[in-house]
């Protein structure tokens, strides 16, 4: 009886079966097609993106004028900037403008709007999709080609204006007003907030505003309480994106300045500069430092805005 039991020796303990090995050697061949498959996604991650990005930060600290080789100059190019660049700083100062005014503005319409679609008109469908056309259309070259027709000494506006007697400015070419010009063409790209703002107003439940109008609760009310409040996520989620958008924001100012950043620099966008000085003045080195600064700005103004958000946007019971 006991010469009939087997007893499991370490080494017997740990001999794969068969089906082990197949099952191995099947995980094996799975794992090398799943990385043949992924090559060329990782080639391209390593030589489109990964490597540009360290080989422009290595170009931000030197000399680079794509015709001559690279002279290593530390930290110059970024002491420069905010010593010794006047035009520098005004992009800096003319983009700092344009996302606080626009982003605002931007949000605040495309919020009305979800506001009035959401109350179950007819055709909403159809609404939805021409409201959204801005945001495809606001960032080509056609729009800020009719943008400066439109508001050009003898364009649209003025046009109308006319009609009441007044004789309005040339108002890209009026450094008072050419800024202005550029804040409106961004408001009018409401589109895709104002989709994402409309799917977040059709989440929140009904019965809470039935409870508060039951309540005795007013639009005004119910909105303050229960829809803003509600919507905050959402309101940071468009807050976010949009600031990036903004920073990065080029087409308009090119087109409707004719690629200068006049008059009198008051349309110099942060990116419109830094194309100037890459591939207009062939500073390479220095573009490239201005790239990394705005890297760092975009990147610190996305922290703040999550720090704070703590304070202000509610996810369910929290804060």
């Amino acid at each position: 009886m006991a010469d009939s039991v087997a007893v499991k020796t370490p080494e017997t303990a740990i001999q794969p079966t068969p089906g082990g090995r197949r099952s191995s050697l099947r995980a094996r061949r799975e794992a090398r097609a799943a990385y043949l498959f992924l090559a060329p996604w990782f080639v391209g991650l390593l030589v489109i993106t990964i490597g540009p990005i360290f080989a422009s930060l290595y170009l931000s600290f030197t000399d680079y004028s794509l015709l001559q080789e690279a002279k290593w100059v530390g930290f110059d190019n970024y002491v420069k900037m905010f010593t010794d660049d006047p035009r520098f700083l005004a992009s800096l100062k003319v983009t700092t403008i344009y996302v606080v005014v626009s982003v605002p503005l931007q949000l605040a319409f495309a919020l009305a709007l979800a506001l009035v679609l959401d109350r179950g008109l007819r055709g909403l469908s159809f609404y939805r999709s021409i409201f959204y056309l801005p945001s495809l259309l606001g960032g080509s070259v056609a729009i800020a080609i009719l943008w400066r027709k439109v508001f050009g000494a003898d364009g649209l506006v003025n046009a109308v204006l006319s009609i009441f007697g007044i004789q309005g400015p040339g108002w890209i070419g009026d450094p008072d007003t050419a800024l202005g010009t550029l804040i409106l063409l961004h408001v009018w790209t409401f589109g895709a907030p104002m989709i994402i703002f409309l799917a977040g107003l059709r989440q929140i439940p009904s019965s809470y505003y039935e409870a508060a109008a039951v309540d005795g609760a007013g639009s005004l009310r119910q909105f303050r309480s229960i829809t803003l409040p509600l919507l905050t996520p959402i309101i940071f989620f468009n807050l976010v994106l949009e600031v990036i958008k903004s920073f990065q924001s080029f087409t308009q100012a090119f087109i409707v300045s004719g690629g200068k950043g006049g008059p009198a620099d008051s349309t110099l966008f942060y990116t419109l500069y830094l194309y100037l000085k890459g591939f207009k003045s062939f500073d390479m080195g220095y573009a490239a430092a201005m790239a990394w600064v705005l890297l760092l700005i975009i990147a610190a103004l996305t922290g703040v805005n999550f720090l704070a958000s703590k304070y202000w946007v509610f996810y369910g019971d929290t804060k």
